[in-house]
């Protein structure tokens, strides 16, 4: 018997926040935090202390946690989680602090991700990311994201037809969104042949289906709706939220995640069918894995996403927008915050506090993340659905 699941009716979220992203920084992580700590007091008007509950993200924190982070921000949470599922990170970030604000464990939650990118930070990163990776791969020259994903590009390739122009499709769209975004780091068209001429990394994965590392960090409140129009803020509701970890270990070589386990739910959960979504905000460290959610994701069949996406227009007034910031591939990956790009540009589209340029008249979007890659698969999945 399947277990039911609570919806999340009267949970909202509001106060959407970026700190700017640099390509490089010599600021630690606990300084990107803290200016998102900051920057959602100052843009929501609440008191700090009104903040009673932090769930923090962050790849490069290290010695500390969530719990180092409320010293050094002077706060007396009685709510407190650290994530770190990459990716995932903001999907499950989100869900959590949503079932503290629906049980009364904290009125107002504050997710927060932030990193900092010194030079070589990201090489020394991936050398550590996981015990799998130092044991038996990092070893061989295989280590780091490039060379996995090259290898799931490569089989989705063989087994599905898609072709490079393909992926490209995704990459020239999203700049084309980035264009609108100041705070986006690449801020020039990217053209198809353009694309398709850029260096090859890791075959078949060429320059620009890579994110580009930095610094910066992204922050939300997490809330009930009534302490929302009790402050007066603009709030996008949780309408239905999912995750799996480690979904089909016996598939040799990934193809699907763990998005397809739990979409009915999640759709159930908002009584919408996609159809009904007015844009997605896809996790996008690479092309293949935005193939990957919408297939799995219910919008087109397994395989199909090539042909699903080339009748659309991605960009973000087109028929199917899709990561209109610009997302990773042209904003930047700023470490954990990564994970929390899609929901801060999810809510700011659902209630017209948009930095770029506004997908005309939606009312209902997904966000989905993707996480914790090691050789050959990612482990972690999720995906909210958020409603004006």
């Amino acid at each position: 018997m399947t277990p039911r699941r609570l919806g999340y009716d009267g949970v909202v979220l509001a106060a959407p926040v970026t700190v700017p992203y640099e390509r490089f920084s010599t600021r630690s992580a606990h300084w990107f935090l803290g200016r998102a700590m900051r920057a959602l007091v100052e843009s929501s008007g609440l008191e700090k202390q009104a903040i009673d509950g932090l769930c923090v993200t962050s790849m490069s924190l290290a010695p500390d946690t969530a719990i180092g982070m409320v010293e050094h921000l002077g706060f007396q949470p009685r709510w407190l989680d650290n994530v770190t599922f990459g990716g995932a990170s903001g999907m499950i970030a989100l869900r959590r602090a949503a079932r503290a604000v629906q049980v009364g464990d904290a009125e107002i939650v504050a997710c927060v991700a932030g990193d900092t990118n010194q030079t070589d930070s990201f090489r020394r990163g991936t050398a550590a990311f996981s015990q799998f990776g130092q044991d038996a791969v990092y070893p061989y020259g295989s280590g780091g994201p490039n060379a996995s994903v090259a290898l799931l590009t490569d089989n989705y390739m063989r087994t599905y037809g898609a072709e490079l122009a393909d992926f490209g499709r995704i990459c020239v769209a999203q700049r084309a969104n980035a264009l609108g975004n100041p705070q986006a780091l690449f801020s020039k068209p990217l053209t198809l042949e353009q694309y398709l001429k850029s260096p090859l990394i890791a075959d078949p994965i060429r320059l620009y289906d890579c994110v580009m590392p930095c610094a910066g960090a992204e922050a939300f409140l997490v809330m009930r709706e009534e302490t929302a129009r009790a402050e007066g803020l603009p709030f996008a509701r949780l309408v239905g939220a999912i995750e799996r970890h480690n979904a089909f270990p016996d598939d040799p070589v990934q193809d699907r995640g763990g998005w397809i386990v739990d979409r009915e739910e999640l759709f159930a959960q908002a009584g919408v069918t996609p159809e009904a979504v007015d844009f997605v905000q896809a996790y996008d460290d690479y092309p293949v894995i935005v193939f990957l959610q919408i297939e799995d994701l219910g919008f087109c069949g397994k395989g199909e996403a090539k042909d699903f996406l080339a009748g659309h227009d991605l960009t973000t007034t087109g028929s199917f927008p899709i990561n209109t910031s610009g997302g990773q591939l042209s904003v930047g990956q700023a470490g954990g915050a990564g994970g929390f790009l899609g929901i801060v540009e999810s809510i700011r589209q659902l209630t017209g506090q948009t930095v770029g340029t506004p997908v005309p008249d939606a009312k209902i979007g997904l966000v989905s993340g993707f996480g914790m890659i090691n050789y050959d698969r990612g482990l972690s999945t999720g995906a909210a659905l958020l409603a004006a």
